[in-house]
């Protein structure tokens, strides 16, 4: 899984660094990320290698679609540069004023994104087809099922559920929606 790394940028005089959400159009995260690194604008795009079905598509996927954060003194390059800057919306903001974000909390995700690339994503390959699970959230929460397939491409798992008659009935849910309560036999 490949993830774009934060440069931490040192502290220069009394410049005030600060990390801040940008809004990215759809899609467009590669191509802003590779914009602002042109014009010396510290960025960090947390992404993931996934293998796509198609061939063709995208071998990296957005962790937050549509966001990445940029490190930059706003008295210096001003949020209206952001704003404008081919392929976004502009900073996040609650108000009228961009809000920023902890540094800690970017070094967290980017540490967190480290152990994905090495151990995986929690989850993406916890189940088997047989295993049997429990749906702990959402409209079917506490029914037993059984559980068929990853979807692929998606964030999705495919479950078998029986209810009524005992007809087992196809549900796709997220895969945080389910836990093994014992292992097939």
């Amino acid at each position: 899984m490949g993830v774009a790394r934060p440069e931490f940028p040192a502290r220069l005089g009394n410049m005030s660094f600060q990390w801040y959400v940008l809004h990215v159009k759809p899609h467009k995260e590669p191509a802003v990320y590779g914009l602002l690194g042109s014009n010396d604008i510290k960025a960090y795009y947390p992404n993931l290698k996934v293998k796509p079905v198609n061939p063709r598509s995208r071998k990296e996927r957005p962790f937050f679609p549509g966001y990445m954060f940029v490190n930059v003194d706003l008295k210096i390059t001003g949020a209206d540069t952001l704003r404008w800057t081919e392929g976004t919306y502009g900073l996040v903001k609650f108000g009228a004023e961009p809000t920023s974000v902890p540094e800690y909390l970017v070094t967290e995700l980017n540490e967190r994104l480290k152990k994905y690339e090495t151990s995986g994503i929690p989850g993406e390959s916890d189940f088997i087809k047989g295993d049997h699970v429990r749906i702990v959230n959402g409209l079917f929460e506490g029914y037993d099922a059984i559980f068929d397939a990853h979807i692929s491409g998606k964030d999705r798992v495919q479950v078998l559920l029986a209810y009524l008659n005992d007809q087992p009935k196809k549900l796709v849910l997220e895969p945080w929606n389910i836990s093994k309560t014992r292992r097939r036999r």
